[in-house]
C-alpha cells in the first residue's frame, strides 16, 4: 500500500463522493454543471437518457459510505498493493465500470483505464470529482481511449468475441476477463402484481442493455401471460425512445415475415426460445415441467447467467438485480480477492 495515499484516505474520499452524489440526487440533478454532464453523455450515447443516468447514480450511491467500504475491504490484506491495474470498461449502461474502478482504488492500487467511446463523459466526471476531493487521485487515475501499456494486471469486460482478443493480448498478465452474461427470472404462476411490477424493473431498466437485465423467463407449462402483460403496461413509455422503438419494430417485422410465433403488447415481444440472450425489445421464455426440470435448465446455463430472480429463497427477489451490493461481484469473481492476491505474486 502506498504510504503517501493510504487506503483509509481513499475510502474517506469515496465517502465524500457519495455525499456529493447524494446532493446531486437531492437537488434533482438541477445544477447547470450536472445538466451539462447529462447533455454531453446523452449526445455521445443516445441510450444514456437522464432517467438511466439517474438510476445508475442512485444505485452506486449506497456503496459510498465509509463504514460500508471499510467493512468491505477489512477481510483482505492490501499491504503490498501499489500496482497499476489496466481496466477495460464496457459502455452498455452508464458507469458500468465504476465498481471495478472503485475496487482498484480502494485496494491501494492505481487504475489505468481504457474507457468506452460510448461512456466517456461519466467516468471522467466521477474521476474529476474525486480529484477535487483529494488531489492525490490525479496520480493514481488515468483514463483514456489509448491502448493499455505498462500495467501489472488487467480487468476487462466485453463481448464473447472481444474476450477472445483480451485473452490473446492480455493473457500474460494476471487477469479477470468477463464475457457475455444475461439474467433470468423464474415464475411459478403465483406472483402478485407487485412482484411483476418489480420484475418489470429487472426487464426494462437501461432498456434491457445490461447483463443484470432479465432477458429470459422460465415459466410453468401452459403459463398464462395475461397478468404479466396487464402489469407491465406501466413500462409502456419505453417505446417512446427512438432506438428502442426501432429495435422493437425491426424484430417484430422479422418475426412476422418468418411467421415465428410471438406474443406482442405493442412495446415488448415475447418469444419462445431456448437462448438466454434476447434482442432489444424481445423477451425470451421457456417452459419447465417441475423443479427437477427447472434445476436442470438453470444448471445447463449457469456459466452464462449473471443473476436469477424469483419468489424462491434460492434466488434474488424481483427488482433486486439492478441494485447489487458491494460484494455482489460480476460473474461471481471476487475482484478484491483478485487484487489482494496480486500482492503475493
Amino acid at each position: 500500500m502506498s504510504s503517501t495515499f493510504p487506503i483509509e484516505n481513499r475510502i474517506a474520499a469515496f465517502d465524500a463522493l457519495g455525499k456529493h452524489l447524494q446532493q446531486v440526487i437531492d437537488e434533482d440533478f438541477s445544477s447547470e454543471a450536472i445538466q451539462q454532464v447529462l447533455r454531453m453523455a446523452k449526445n455521445e450515447n443516445a441510450w444514456f437518457t437522464e432517467k438511466s443516468i439517474r438510476e445508475a447514480i442512485a444505485e452506486i450511491r449506497p456503496w459510498l459510505h465509509q463504514e460500508h467500504l471499510l467493512s468491505w475491504v477489512a477481510p483482505y490484506d492490501f499491504h503490498a498493493a501499489n500496482k497499476t491495474i489496466g481496466l477495460i470498461m464496457a459502455g452498455n449502461i452508464p458507469l458500468v465500470g465504476f465498481h471495478d474502478m472503485l475496487s482498484i482504488l480502494v485496494s491501494g492500487n492505481s487504475v489505468r483505464g481504457k474507457i468506452s467511446s460510448k461512456d466517456r463523459i461519466l467516468p471522467n466526471y466521477i474521476s474529476q470529482e474525486l480529484i477535487k476531493i483529494d488531489p492525490r487521485f490525479e496520480q493514481v487515475i488515468e483514463l483514456s481511449e489509448a491502448p493499455l501499456k505498462n500495467i501489472d494486471a488487467i480487468i476487462a469486460t466485453g463481448s464473447n468475441n472481444s474476450a477472445m482478443y483480451f485473452e490473446s493480448y492480455f493473457g500474460k498478465y494476471p487477469n479477470i476477463i468477463r464475457k457475455n452474461r444475461n439474467s433470468v427470472a423464474v415464475l411459478d404462476g403465483n406472483e402478485s402484481k407487485a412482484d411483476l411490477l418489480e420484475l418489470g424493473k429487472d426487464i426494462f431498466s437501461y432498456y434491457g442493455l445490461g447483463c443484470r437485465n432479465v432477458s429470459k423467463l422460465y415459466v410453468p407449462a401452459n403459463y398464462s401471460f395475461n397478468t404479466f402483460f396487464e402489469t407491465i403496461v406501466e413500462f409502456g413509455d419505453i417505446i417512446d425512445h427512438h432506438k428502442y422503438n426501432n429495435n422493437y419494430t425491426y424484430n417484430r417485422a422479422i418475426y412476422l415475415m418468418s411467421r415465428e410465433h410471438m406474443l406482442d403488447n405493442n412495446f415488448l415481444l415475447l418469444k419462445k426460445d431456448e437462448h438466454l440472450a434476447s434482442p432489444i425489445g424481445v423477451l425470451h421464455y421457456q417452459e419447465y415441467e417441475d423443479k427437477t426440470d427447472l434445476d436442470s435448465l438453470l444448471e445447463s446455463q449457469s456459466s452464462n447467467i449473471q443473476g436469477i430472480v424469483s419468489n424462491s429463497n434460492e434466488h434474488l427477489a424481483f427488482g433486486e438485480l439492478q441494485s447489487p451490493k458491494l460484494d455482489d461481484y460480476a460473474d461471481g469473481v471476487n475482484t478484491l480477492q483478485f487484487l489482494a492476491n496480486l500482492g503475493t505474486e
